[in-house]
C-alpha cells in the first residue's frame, strides 16, 4: 500500500500531458498513473513526469531484445502483437503498464524516505522500504510475463 495517500488534499487540476514513447510501447499517460496508483497533487506533476521517464527508460531497456526480435518478425508496435489464445486481450498493454507504473512508484517511494538521524525519519524509511520492494516485484514480474519467463529463475550450486 502507497503512503502517498492523503485525506483532505485535492486531486490535480491541470492536465498533465501524455509522455510520448519510443513508438513500439503506449505513450504514459500521467493521470493514468496518479489515479491507478492513488496519487494525488501533494507529488508534484514534475516528479511524476521524471519518475514516468526513468521508469520508461528502465523497462523499454529491459525489454530492448525482446521488443527488437518482435519488429525483426513482423510486428511494428506493441498493438500488432498476437495475442495468445489463452491470454486476455490488451495482455500486453497492462502488463507493460504495469512495469512502468510500478518501477516509478518505487522510485517515487524512495525518494520519500527520509534519510535524516532522528528515529522518526529512519522508522518512516523503513515503512516505506516493504512497499518499495513490492512495486519492484510487480515490476519484474510483469515484465516476465511479457517476454513468457517464469517469475523466478532457480539455479542448483
Amino acid at each position: 500500500m502507497s503512503s502517498f495517500i492523503s485525506a483532505g488534499t485535492p486531486s490535480s487540476e491541470t492536465a498533465e500531458q501524455a509522455i510520448q514513447n519510443n513508438g513500439f510501447w503506449p505513450d504514459i499517460q500521467p493521470g493514468d498513473f496518479r489515479e491507478r496508483h492513488r496519487l494525488d497533487s501533494t507529488i508534484t506533476s514534475a516528479r511524476i513526469e521524471s519518475a514516468l521517464l526513468a521508469a520508461m527508460a528502465t523497462v523499454n531497456r529491459v525489454l530492448r531484445h525482446w521488443q527488437q526480435a518482435k519488429v525483426d518478425a513482423g510486428y511494428p508496435t506493441m498493438e500488432a502483437l498476437p495475442i495468445p489464445v489463452w491470454q486476455v486481450p490488451e495482455v500486453f498493454n497492462v502488463l507493460y503498464l504495469r512495469a512502468v507504473y510500478s518501477t516509478a512508484h518505487a522510485n517515487l517511494l524512495d525518494r520519500y524516505a527520509d534519510y535524516d538521524a532522528t528515529n522518526s525519519g529512519r522508522e518512516r524509511g523503513e515503512r516505506l522500504q516493504d512497499p518499495a520492494d513490492g512495486y519492484r516485484r510487480d515490476a519484474a514480474w510483469a515484465i516476465s510475463e511479457i517476454e513468457g519467463r517464469p517469475h523466478s529463475t532457480v539455479e542448483l550450486i
